[in-house]
């Protein structure tokens, strides 16, 4: 009867021994619900960072790109001149490195738009002179445009002898006058 007794006692026991130690009291459901939260928060925290840090990246890209946009115009505005042999429009071929260069930052930069001034000596009547001005700046443009340049980034405009870069009445001064000029 005693072996009855025993069997009985641990037939009602184990089953709540069992019970209690699978079930959960609310401080372990309370702190896994914290611990949840705040791996959330931790990994929003996380994706938060990183995305700012991509945001810093791309701005500090932006800017080095813009400096080096700034750093090719300047060069490019220190050799902008194309010079022309009296009473012709063509360019000569030494000055297509020059033009080479601007048109590759033309083509890289189609945002920016160039103005070619032709200009011409004081040999000739004004109105020969702004006409040949003019053919002169074409002529630049027709390089350029040859170059992949698109139209609407070039716009002509002639002076003729109106605006002489050198004043004198020499021939050194006539070759310096004969001139087509990009105006960034």
């Amino acid at each position: 009867m005693r072996f009855n007794n025993i069997v009985k006692s641990l037939a009602i026991a184990l089953p709540l021994t069992i019970l209690s130690a699978c079930s959960s009291n609310s401080d372990t459901d309370e702190q896994s619900q914290v611990d949840t939260n705040a791996q959330v928060t931790q990994n929003a925290e996380d994706a938060r960072k990183a995305q700012e840090a991509v945001r810093v990246t791309a701005a500090k890209r932006a800017a080095e790109i813009e400096e080096q946009k700034r750093q090719e115009l300047a060069k490019l505005r220190s050799e902008h001149i194309v010079y022309f042999d009296f009473d012709v429009s063509n360019v000569n071929e030494q000055y297509s490195a020059i033009l080479d260069a601007h048109a590759k930052f033309l083509n890289a930069n189609s945002d920016v738009k160039v103005l070619i001034e032709g200009h011409a000596d004081e040999r000739g009547t004004p109105e020969y002179n702004i006409a040949l001005g003019e053919r002169r700046a074409k002529s630049v443009v027709t390089y350029l445009e040859n170059m992949g340049v698109a139209a609407g980034q070039l716009t002509v405009v002639s002076y003729g002898e109106e605006k002489p870069m050198v004043k004198e009445r020499s021939e050194n001064a006539f070759a310096k006058n004969r001139r087509a000029v990009l105006v960034y």
